[in-house]
């Protein structure tokens, strides 16, 4: 829809972005409800990958966006939209439980949900955080420019991800020419400087 043809990636990310939304809840709403809770999940996961090119953070894979961003609307979702039948059902050694402020329930489920978000994001913080600055000091978070423009495919685990025959490659798509990444700062390339023909 935003860039006006398909990308099966992208539909593939949405469709993984909605299923992690209505893992939170799926027990507990109605079938309407979580075909609301995916279709929202997709545009959740497109907010949050505009969010991450804003901030220049490097997902390629959209694991963050995807997991993080759908997983919490999936548990907000679950506060607005949990059916009272379905938690008692679910849950039936606690009567009176709270379910979701949309179906008549009160606030207490919605708040819960966005305690264990915090909850989340803190754990997550605390035990993540000091491993990821640490390999970053390291320098053990980031492959170099020249493994990351070639692939890992071929640089750490010798060979492609996907074997081109000589007779299948009649356009020279198995083998591309990388030339050295200079810094920002040296403007004018050394003729010494070398290429990677892979």
């Amino acid at each position: 829809l935003l860039s006006g043809h398909w990308n099966v990636i992208d539909v593939c990310n949405g469709l993984l972005g909605g299923f992690a939304a209505i893992t939170a809840g799926c027990s507990v709403v109605e079938p309407w409800a979580a075909i609301i809770c995916g279709f929202v999940a997709a545009w959740v996961l497109i907010g949050c990958n505009k969010l991450a090119d804003k901030l220049q953070y490097d997902d390629p894979l959209e694991a963050a966006q995807l997991h993080g961003g759908c997983g919490m609307w999936g548990l907000l979702f679950t506060g607005l939209f949990a059916k009272e039948a379905y938690v008692n059902e679910v849950y039936p050694n606690k009567p009176g439980r709270p379910y979701g402020l949309f179906m008549g329930g009160g606030g207490k489920l919605l708040a819960a949900q966005i305690i264990e978000i915090l909850v989340i994001l803190g754990w997550v913080s605390a035990t993540m955080g000091p491993l990821f600055y640490g390999l970053h000091k390291l320098k053990l978070l980031r492959i170099s420019t020249e493994d990351e423009m070639a692939g890992m495919d071929l640089t750490r685990h010798g060979g492609f991800a996907y074997a081109y025959d000589a007779e299948d490659d009649v356009s020279g798509k198995s083998s591309f020419m990388m030339k050295k990444v200079l810094p920002a700062n040296n403007t004018t390339p050394n003729e010494d400087s070398p290429s990677i023909n892979v």
